[in-house]
């Protein structure tokens, strides 16, 4: 950094006459109010500088400041050595099997007289801090997508009765891109929950390794730090397509906070730019949402300098999941009480099981939109 300025301008010409006339450093500090080691770092930098009483007539103090307290290295900001483009290296670390050595290794093969390893990866995270405040949670591509609800709901009008009615906002954001999906369902039941989920897969055309949902009771069906209990229907689904449930934590927020970050967004750009359009369905509501979804991944990402959709493109659409040939069919599970003459009652409607269980576990009937489960116990 250049050095204090403890003097101003005109207390260092002052100093200079004083000390031309032969006064010592002690009575210069006394008459200036100075301590003795000031003034004595302002006459080696005024000896340095070639400076001496009388001072020519057209120095300025702007001229005179910079001939004294100039920085003797370089200048703040810049560098000795070619940099990298950080924010290029921040979206290949999200590829897998990247790491700083990689990174470093390849920028050595371009700049051979480049940074050291060490000093390459301090600037690194020098920049990596810059994009956040807060500790960074790195995703590696296509490892995670974070879901939730928008906390805020669009309004949708009934044509005929004029009754309003809100619409809940589903979010989900890829952890390595921050890719984003959004969709306006009627509520956070189940069925709406996963088939949201069904149209997020289509949307990204492929399956991460992880989803990570809050703890709604939708998706979990019992919260806990360790072991949460998934929803059997929840857990189906994800069988269906290959991919794991990993709840974040009751109240820790920031084990989501990619999807936290990204209902922000959406909020901004769905709930803000859309607030003065009246919708008269849930069709239209999406299709509104869905050119806002355009604009937020077609967004330059500020640190980054690449949109969403572009890291997406690049970096982790490749490495997603292959979707199943067919969508999954959303199947509800209940625990069924069969009556003599072997039949359930589901909506008023009375229904066979198909066969018995050969264990003497459950029995399991499957209907459209229902899994029932029959114990051994009750089918005799």
């Amino acid at each position: 950094m250049p050095a204090k300025r403890e003097l101003t301008m005109r207390q260092i010409r002052q100093m200079l006459r004083l000390a031309r006339d032969g006064v010592s450093a002690r009575e210069i500090g006394r008459t200036l109010g100075v301590a003795r080691s000031t003034i004595q770092d302002n006459l080696k930098r005024a000896s340095t500088a070639g400076l001496a009483w009388p001072l020519a007539g057209d120095l300025t103090d702007a001229v005179l400041e910079q001939r004294l307290f100039a920085h003797a290295g370089v200048r703040r900001g810049f560098r000795r050595r070619r940099e990298p483009d950080w924010a290029s290296l921040a979206c290949e670390l999200k590829r897998p099997g990247v790491n700083l050595m990689v990174l470093w290794e390849e920028y050595r093969a371009v700049h051979p007289e480049g940074y050291g390893y060490s000093r390459f990866c301090d600037l690194f995270r020098e920049f990596d801090r810059r994009l956040s405040p807060t500790m960074r949670q790195d995703h590696p591509a296509g490892d995670k997508v974070f879901v939730d609800y928008s906390g805020k709901k669009i309004m949708i009008v009934d044509r005929e009765t004029g009754v309003v009615r809100d619409a809940e906002i589903f979010v989900a954001v890829l952890g390595a891109s921050n890719y984003t999906y959004a969709e306006a369902t009627w509520t956070q039941t189940l069925p709406d929950w996963i088939e949201a989920h069904v149209r997020m897969f289509r949307f990204f055309g492929g399956v991460p390794r992880l989803v990570v949902p809050d703890n709604l009771k939708s998706g979990v069906h019992r919260a806990s730090f360790y072991d949460p209990e998934i929803n059997r229907s929840y857990g189906m689904m994800a069988s269906h397509y290959g991919v794991g449930v990993l709840p974040a934590r009751p109240r820790k927020p920031r084990d989501k906070a990619k999807v936290e970050a990204g209902v922000r967004f959406a909020q901004t750009y769905i709930l803000g730019r859309l607030r003065r359009q009246t919708f008269f369905s849930l069709a239209e509501a999406n299709a509104a949402i869905a050119a806002a979804l355009e604009r937020i991944n077609a967004h330059i990402m500020r640190r980054l300098g690449v949109s969403r959709r572009q890291l997406f493109e690049t970096v982790e659409m490749s490495v997603l999941a292959s979707l199943p040939d067919a969508d999954y069919q959303f199947a509800e599970w209940r625990v069924a009480r069969v009556s003599l003459d072997y039949h359930v009652e589901i909506d008023g409607f009375f229904y066979s099981p198909v066969g018995r269980s050969k264990s003497p576990g459950y029995g399991h009937l499957k209907l459209p939109h229902l899994m029932i489960a029959v114990s051994a116990a009750e089918q005799q």
